[in-house]
């Protein structure tokens, strides 16, 4: 989350500011009280309040906006005098929520509405499916990624981190998330039917399910089957659990934090980074934090590219802040990409952190920290909005706003995609295949970088990476393999010669294809610092000799 800086705003001027109607604040307001209201107070003036609202305003606030509206939202609402102003607040308040502002089409609050109509029609259980525990969830964040359901109850096998042995269950859900704003990743929730009456509600408790839990002798653990422990003391557990002997949570599960998720499961979803997007509207720039970016191209269709954009700061910018021995670093980045008509056409916000040891982090001055957010755009111009905020210094920002032209690789054209050069180039996972930070397909590329504009700054001790896509070869009518002639150079800029002439041909490849990735690894120990360019050349021999010859400069230090 990003750091908010403590400034104290009176109550209606905050309200006026959430809502964008400063001019529009209620005018017969009593000036703000010199104590704090309590919990108490606040809810008996939000009442009070309410009374004033018509049927449909009550209905928006208590039950159709009830799980996302965050508290200081409601009290906005709740301040406003006309109904005019209302309805401009709920507008408002739908638009803070688009992903893309700049379209009347509002994506986030039809998915919002869908949620819910599918809430009521699949959780009711005499009472609206909106009401219940698995549907504010569904209608708070969604789909979970994956269902476990057990709807009829019945004969369960336990994990062994709950014990094992076999018992008979009451009907239950689990739930997975992989990621959740706000709560974090791998968030597993575990709803209940113990009245066999379809109400599931979420617990906390993973033994809770156990239908034979107040059953003597019936339904125990392996441990407790051996002896090795008395089911009686599943009411003694200190860990806010009935799980019996022999069982285990990790502790991502540990009692605490299974009270912490479920606090946050129930609060409304962050709106994230919105002082950084804010940055951006107002066309602010900003130094104090430094970094360096680059913006590669790679084909993924014939009208969609994969724009990866790099970010790279250097450790010494940043502030270290102590936590168990370890000093952390945290930038929240947020970026924008719209067409030059302004029309938003992706978004992102997102955490980079750096861990170093205090004893190492002296070293830290020499070392870096990069990050990576992958595009999906059609060819065609457009400008990115960059913001980087240091969360241990929230002062220092970075900013930077360029153009791009997305090129158009269509389905005949020999082409290419960049040359990144890169210190970490390997195979990934079959798992991690297209999915992560610096994924290309089944490799992994991380880009060097030099100065804004230079080129990538290499060691003589490093290898460096090579990575290349070329596109629309032709290939043979009955082989389906391309008969092309691949040559590598490597020419010193200071010397105007060339230290490296390589040619291979793709018959020697073994991935050749109308689609052809290069991915080497050059050691740079007999490289003399310099500046050198490396172009490939690849020859279509199957097709007239048509040549493309994509280069680019690299600096060798010492």
């Amino acid at each position: 989350m990003p750091v908010r800086l403590s400034i104290w705003i009176p109550p209606l001027a905050a309200l006026a500011l959430c809502t964008g109607l400063a001019g529009q604040a209620k005018q017969q307001a009593l000036p703000p009280p010199k104590h704090a209201l309590t919990a108490k107070q606040i809810k008996q003036q939000q009442k009070e309040l309410e009374k004033e609202l018509s049927p449909e305003d009550k209905k928006w606030l208590n039950e159709d906006v009830a799980y996302i509206i965050t508290p200081q939202e409601r009290q906005a609402f709740l301040q406003l005098t006309n109904e005019e102003e209302r309805e401009q607040f709920i507008e408002a308040f739908w638009q803070r929520r688009n992903p893309n502002p700049d379209s009347t089409y509002n994506s986030y609050k039809e998915k919002y509405y869908e949620r819910f109509a599918y809430a009521n029609e699949h959780f009711s259980s005499g009472e609206p499916g909106w009401k219940t525990d698995r549907g504010r969830i569904y209608i708070t964040w969604g789909k979970p990624d994956v269902e476990d359901n057990h709807d009829a109850g019945g004969p369960y096998d336990r994990p062994i981190s709950e014990g094992g042995g076999s018992t008979t269950t009451y009907p239950f859900e689990d739930w997975t998330y992989n990621y959740l704003p706000g709560i974090g990743t791998n968030v597993k929730l575990e709803f209940v039917d113990e009245c066999w009456c379809g109400e599931f509600h979420l617990t906390t408790d993973p033994g809770e399910k156990d239908a034979l839990l107040h059953v003597p002798n019936a339904g125990l653990t392996m441990d407790e089957a051996m002896g090795m422990g008395n089911k009686s003391q599943r009411f003694t557990n200190t860990n806010g659990t009935t799980l019996g002997a022999g069982s285990y949570l990790p502790e991502s599960e540990s009692e605490f934090n299974r009270i912490d998720t479920y606090a946050k499961i129930f609060a409304p979803p962050p709106i994230k980074f919105k002082d950084l997007s804010e940055v951006v509207d107002h066309n602010i720039s900003y130094s104090l934090l430094p970094f360096r970016y680059r913006t590669d191209f790679v084909k993924i269709t014939d009208d969609t590219v994969l724009v990866p954009i790099t970010l790279q700061i250097d450790c010494r910018n940043m502030t270290m802040k102590e936590s168990d021995h370890v000093e952390q670093g945290k930038i929240n980045v947020y970026g924008r990409i719209s067409t030059i008509t302004g029309r938003l056409v992706d978004q992102w916000d997102q955490t980079a952190r750096v861990n170093m040891p205090q004893e190492l982090l002296p070293e830290c001055a020499t070392q870096t920290m990069r990050y990576w957010h992958g595009a999906l755009l059609k060819p065609g111009r457009y400008k990115v909005n960059l913001v980087l905020k240091d969360v241990n210094s929230p002062n220092k920002l970075g900013t930077k706003a360029y153009a791009i032209v997305v090129p158009e690789y269509n389905d005949t054209t020999l082409s290419s995609s960049s040359i990144i050069l890169a210190d970490d180039i390997e195979k990934v996972p079959d798992k991690d295949v297209g999915t992560g930070q610096f994924i290309l397909g089944d490799t992994k590329v991380r880009p060097v970088m030099g100065g804004i504009g230079a080129p990538a700054v290499f060691h003589q001790n490093q290898s460096m990476g090579i990575w290349l896509q070329i596109y629309n070869l032709h290939t043979h009518k009955r082989t389906n393999k391309p008969a092309a002639t691949v040559r590598y150079q490597i020419e010193n800029l200071a010397t105007l010669k060339d230290v490296l002439d390589h040619t291979e041909t793709t018959a020697t490849m073994s991935n050749a294809a109308d689609q052809l990735t290069i991915e080497k690894t050059l050691p740079l120990a007999s490289l003399p610092p310099s500046t050198y360019r490396l172009t490939i050349s690849v020859t279509d021999n199957l097709n007239h000799n048509t040549t493309i010859s994509p280069h680019t400069d690299f600096i060798v230090l010492r």
